[in-house]
């Protein structure tokens, strides 16, 4: 066929009328927000009110009084507690946190059922999934990522369980497996109510958070670090059972031989993405006869003389203190300073200062090139968490919730006063492999961490990596749904930044470009770092906000099957978190499901 017939063959067909298939598009699943049509009728608000025995709030922003006026007596009470992370949590509308840099800031639920038992959260849940609301659940309110908060949700807000319960004997329903001691936490309950009934009361040690008001459940669900994981595991790998509600309304307790693939994925999978945890019973261990510790801040006097201390330390650690005796952190300041700040379980202070004396005798040994002054001991390992007797002595080591209806044991460490209320202007995390510590790969190490430290505060958590621990820790974890990189690592890299408290309804605390400066710096420092080890994961629960491989770094070859058991139990995604099993199926606000 000539070319010209076939051009007017053309122009003919394009003269038709078009003809266009009709295909129809579904409109992507929205949950809805207040003012939508399908938000609930008043009517409908109150039946769940007296569903839950009239536990429905409506939450406001912990500093909104002072929005509306900043001189009055509420916003005065309020600014009273700022510092009080007990206060915090006693807040339906409280985040730990007060955002972060263009990530998220704390913005209160429509609605929040304070639930008292299971049965309350059991209404919740099939309220939310009958009117297509968003769901968030809060325990303690710690989450960096902004989790435990979302604006227009209904809020199942556990804080008002907090039962503890020891046993002697505990075998996990429906299992045959030889009956351990072991205590039974409900979902609102703190660190420092775990350690005062299992430890200072009980004798017993549980594996726990570090920080004392970070809540019990959520760091359970996230794998969870303390000062002494090197010895015990992470929390998670001690999960003997476990209750819960999930998205079809169904309270289940689950453990190795009742539900097993989403008992599993509680230990280390993340909190909020599979229902909502009402109590965990955690195994307990012997407690040893010494917890103590080693602290001391070394000053460089030059640049090159902290090259020569990072050298030494990574070389003492590695030869001295890679085991489990030996957990918490260093962290290595742009003016030159080591900060060392040492946890030590199953040590006298007589055993723990002969372990030091070595590198202190180096340090002595170098004239003025170092200054130090070294604490290092030991106590009886009951009285490490007892915040009477503490209390008592005048212990400058915590703060106390000093309002008149506190518990008498909330307390806090002093030194976790700084992330009260802190606004985050950038933070990441990365696991370090055991294999920086071979002699061939210390100068690298060291090395990386001066030059991190240049731009920013960088920190090795030497308890947030389970190499180098005991045997019998390594193994539970490795039967956790963690990143299992963690059982490699000899520590975990954290470098962050952050400023003073910026709640909405206070005055800014800081200018934006020196919150962007500091994101920028923890960007720079990280780079240095991960490029020590490009493969290696990174913590949920202290991590980047940003991370674009969040799959990869927070689970590694187990996220396959954690989205398995999510698909499973979860199949309409109730329960969206950022960054969350399932949550790329979602928009970033978890209200739309995407095509």
């Amino acid at each position: 066929m000539q070319r010209r017939h076939v051009l007017k063959g053309l122009a003919a067909i394009a003269a038709l009328p078009a003809i266009r298939p009709t295909i129809s598009v579904a409109a992507p699943f929205r949950r809805v927000r207040p003012g939508d049509s399908g938000w609930p009728r008043a009517q409908e608000w109150e039946k769940l009110r007296a569903e839950v025995g009239g536990n429905l709030v409506r939450p406001s922003g912990l500093y909104s009084a002072c929005a509306m006026d900043a001189g009055g007596s509420d916003c005065a009470s309020a600014l009273k507690e700022i510092g009080n992370p007990f206060f915090i949590g006693d807040q339906a509308g409280g985040t730990q946190v007060s955002g972060w840099l263009n990530a998220w800031v704390p913005q209160p639920s429509a609605y929040a059922v304070a639930a008292h038992k299971p049965e309350d959260v059991v209404a919740a849940v099939n309220f939310a999934r009958a009117h297509r609301l968003r769901l968030a659940v809060k325990g303690g309110g710690h989450s960096y990522q902004g989790t435990s908060n979302a604006p227009d949700s209904l809020l199942i807000w556990t804080r008002p369980m907090h039962a503890i319960t020891l046993h002697d004997h505990f075998t996990p329903q429906g299992c045959s497996m030889a009956a351990v001691p072991a205590v039974t936490i409900e979902a609102g309950a703190m660190w420092v109510d775990a350690y005062d009934a299992v430890t200072t009361k009980g004798r017993r040690y549980v594996q726990g958070g570090g920080c004392m008001s970070v809540g019990v459940a959520g760091l359970v669900q996230s794998g969870g670090f303390g000062s002494f994981s090197k010895r015990y595991g992470t929390a998670a790998s001690s999960l003997l059972e476990a209750e819960i509600v999930t998205a079809d309304g169904k309270f289940r307790t689950v453990n190795a031989c009742n539900d097993p693939d989403l008992f599993w994925a509680l230990k280390g999978g993340g909190g909020g993405s599979f229902g909502v945890v009402t109590s965990l019973t955690l195994k307990t261990h012997d407690l040893p006869e010494f917890l103590g510790g080693a602290g001391m801040t070394i000053k460089a006097a030059s640049e090159e003389d902290l090259r020569q201390l990072l050298m030494r330390f990574v070389d003492f650690y590695a030869s001295i203190l890679f085991n489990a005796h030996w957990g918490e952190h260093i962290s290595i300041f742009p003016d030159n300073r080591l900060g060392i700040s040492m946890s030590s379980a199953g040590l006298s202070g007589e055993q723990a200062r002969a372990i030091w004396q070595p590198f202190l005798s180096w340090l002595a040994g170098q004239g003025s090139r170092y200054a130090f002054t070294p604490h290092i001991g030991s106590d009886s390992a009951r009285s490490y968490w007892d915040v009477e007797a503490m209390r008592k002595a005048g212990s400058d080591g915590i703060r106390l919730d000093d309002r008149a209806e506190a518990n008498p044991v909330h307390a806090w460490w002093t030194g976790d006063s700084d992330q009260v209320g802190a606004f985050i202007y950038g933070y990441d995390s990365l696991w370090m492999p055991r294999s920086l510590l071979t002699p061939q790969a210390q100068p690298k190490l060291a090395n990386a961490l001066f030059e991190a430290s240049r731009h920013m505060e960088t920190r090795l958590d030497f308890n947030k990596g389970l190499a180098g621990g005991a045997p019998e820790a390594i193994a539970r974890t490795r039967d956790t749904a963690m990143n299992p990189q963690v059982t490699d690592a000899f520590a975990l890299c954290l470098i962050a930044a952050g400023g003073r408290s910026r709640y909405p309804g206070l005055p800014p605390a800081h200018d934006q470009k020196a919150a962007q400066d500091g994101a920028r710096a923890v960007d720079r420092a990280t780079a240095i770092m991960r490029a020590l080890a490009p493969d290696t994961g990174a913590y949920v629960s202290e991590s980047n906000f940003f991370d674009t491989k969040w799959r990869q770094h927070y689970w590694g070859t187990n996220y396959p099957r954690l989205a398995a058991v999510k698909a499973k139990y979860d199949p309409e995604g109730l329960f969206t978190v950022h960054h969350g099993v399932g949550s790329e199926a979602w928009s970033g606000d978890g209200f739309t499901r995407r095509a």
